[in-house]
């Protein structure tokens, strides 16, 4: 009976996980909508001030970015890590963590810090890398605001020649189920070209120069708003999976347990149906 007893209380305990899981699912459920509504509508714009960026430099001569597209030899990397401050989400966090230690190799020999947005990379990678600055109060309030002042940061590092190059590694959302880990550069600005010419009719007012300088940090800005956003829908996309995976694991494991459970009832009445019977016939005979 104490067998019994065992296999009741892992039924109510595997009963009682399940019930969690299920609701962290739907309310990563509702919290993915939200996030994927938000990086759909953002995309296009992003795309589209890019676009113009583009087009704007590919018809100005020489080096038009300024400071920001300034290329140094690389001495000093920064890697922008952007996971999340909460788990049980699958190997959304491990991935981002893994491609920035991969990032570490690759730049051998070259000094490496990382720049943290996310309680667990955080936690995890100031153990074998130097992190300079965490930002995990971001995702208490994401906003482009908040966002824009991080960038803000990152952009004065690289104008005052702490760092050579500024790379982001985040999770991109493709769906619900499918994230993909991404490593971006941040600075200095690629050399852009291959833009369609803008039509001579045109008449630019400010000049054209001065539209470009004023679009690249708000382009740079935009895409780490871009880049947090996406990890932000990634991180519930990844939570809903993980839990409903956990929920159907936890489900087949409570068919399992009752199925044993009612095996071992069934061999304990059996074993002392066979006890009150012997006992009768001893008393008889």
């Amino acid at each position: 009976m104490a067998n019994l007893k065992e296999i009741r209380n892992r039924i109510s305990s595997v009963s009682s996980t399940m019930q969690i899981t299920s609701a962290m699912k739907m309310v990563s459920a509702a919290k993915l909508k939200k996030a994927q509504d938000a990086i759909t509508a953002m995309r296009p714009y992003a795309e589209k001030l890019t676009e113009l960026l583009q087009n704007l430099s590919a018809t100005l001569d020489g080096n038009t970015g300024g400071a920001f597209a300034e290329q140094r030899e690389v001495n000093k990397v920064l890697i922008v890590a952007v996971t999340s401050n909460r788990g049980l989400c699958g190997a959304f966090n491990s991935n981002v963590i893994k491609e920035v230690k991969s990032r570490t190799e690759f730049y051998k020999g070259k000094t490496v810090d990382v720049f943290a947005i996310g309680k667990k990379g955080n936690d995890v990678l100031k153990k074998t890398n130097k992190v300079v600055e965490n930002q995990s109060a971001i995702f208490d309030q994401l906003t482009f605001e908040n966002v824009a002042d991080v960038a803000q940061v990152l952009m004065d590092k690289f104008v005052a020649g702490e760092y050579d190059k500024i790379e982001l590694v985040y999770n991109h959302f493709k769906n619900a189920a499918t994230q993909v880990v991404k490593t971006e550069q941040f600075l200095p600005l690629a050399p852009i070209s291959g833009g369609e010419e803008i039509s001579s009719d045109y008449i630019f007012e400010p000049s054209k120069e001065e539209i470009v300088l004023t679009l690249i940090p708000k382009s740079l800005k935009t895409q780490l708003y871009k880049a947090v956003r996406d990890s932000f829908a990634s991180e519930h996309g990844a939570r809903m999976t993980a839990m409903h995976k956990a929920t159907d694991n936890a489900t087949a494991l409570r068919n399992q347990l009752k199925l044993t459970y009612n095996k071992a009832r069934q061999a304990a009445i059996t074993g002392e149906i066979l006890e009150i019977v012997g006992g009768a016939e001893a008393l008889n005979s």
